[in-house]
């Protein structure tokens, strides 16, 4: 991170200054309401905006809190101390930490040098950068996202050790700085930033923490991966002798968590792709089929309208329509 950014963060805020000043715990003032261990994004974000980035307050313990919004914590430099969920964790320099609505969080106390910033985001803020990632439905996209807002039973964070992943790195001090300067148009940039974020994200799953908490998401994010990456001719046996699991555990598992076989998700995604495929190319039907890993063109034709309610044909229409 460039010098001018670290230099700004590092400096004695006046919230900083009260406590060095011999105060003893944070001011709830600043966070939340009297009575409620919730920290509140309308005391955090001006009107209208749907993310703010603010230095994490240093010196002073944080007592076991909640957000109702989206936190998303960056470590500039140093480490900062935290308790998710129970479960103790260490965020080190270049590491990100997202945090749902759902999750509990305390924080010890961070010293002079160690600086990181927390970006307060609203859900509706991903909305736009997600649609980036593809036209076509995505199933990794939408469980990363469903674990952030807290829409799963989950426990709610997720610690991605990024430290050495250079394009992640330029992009979060892109952030940082847009926002931090005011750039124009920067709701539109920061948007798109944090969609080419998620897409760089997505490419590094194996450097997300597989703590106990979280390994149930970690799982199935990698076997949500594999089918991303493999639709066409992916195998669940090839995939659990590359996560090292049993075969017949690896598919209830799959079904307990997702409601649906390995083969069902599989097809949910072939078939998204041949929508995608439909209505972005000229390619016909047939090689359509073959390109998703369906060599039978009626199996194809039936399954397809089964999810889609029409033929193949008469998607590509409705879609130039």
């Amino acid at each position: 991170m460039t010098e001018e950014v670290i230099a700004k963060l590092r400096e004695i805020t006046p919230e900083e200054q009260r406590i060095l000043d011999g105060a003893k715990d944070i001011d709830k003032n600043l966070y939340m309401s009297k009575d409620s261990n919730i920290i509140d994004a309308g005391k955090l974000l001006d009107s209208g905006k749907l993310i703010q980035v603010r230095p994490h307050t240093r010196f002073v313990h944080f007592p076991v809190h909640t957000h109702n919004y989206i936190e998303v914590i960056y470590m500039c430099s140093g480490s900062t101390s935290h308790i998710i969920n129970g479960n103790p964790v260490i965020l080190h320099q270049g590491e990100l930490l997202f945090l749902s609505q759902n999750s509990t969080q305390e924080i010890y106390p961070a010293g002079e040098n160690d600086i990181a910033v927390n970006f307060i985001i609203l859900p509706e803020f991903f909305d736009e950068g997600l649609q980036m990632i593809g036209t076509e439905e995505n199933l990794l996209r939408d469980f990363i996202v469903n674990c952030l807002r807290g829409d799963r039973d989950s426990s709610g964070y997720l610690h991605f050790k990024v430290a050495d992943v250079l394009p992640i790195q330029n992009l979060i001090e892109n952030l940082i700085w847009t926002i931090q300067n005011k750039q124009p148009n920067k709701r539109r940039t920061n948007q798109i930033t944090m969609g080419l974020l998620f897409l760089q994200l997505m490419n590094h799953m194996d450097k997300l923490d597989a703590n106990q908490e979280i390994a149930e998401e970690k799982l199935m994010i990698q076997v949500l991966s594999y089918i991303e990456e493999h639709y066409r001719e992916g195998k669940l046996s090839d995939l659990a002798e590359e996560l090292h699991y049993d075969l017949y555990w690896l598919s209830r598992e799959i079904k307990r968590q997702t409601g649906k076989t390995y083969t069902e998700l599989l097809q949910m995604k072939r078939l998204n792709q041949a929508a995608y495929l439909l209505q972005t190319t000229t390619m016909s039907v047939l090689d359509v089929a073959m390109a998703v890993g369906y060599d039978n063109i009626s199996y194809f034709h039936r399954i397809f309208h089964k999810k889609f309610n029409m033929t193949p044909r008469t998607y590509r229409l409705q879609g130039r329509e």
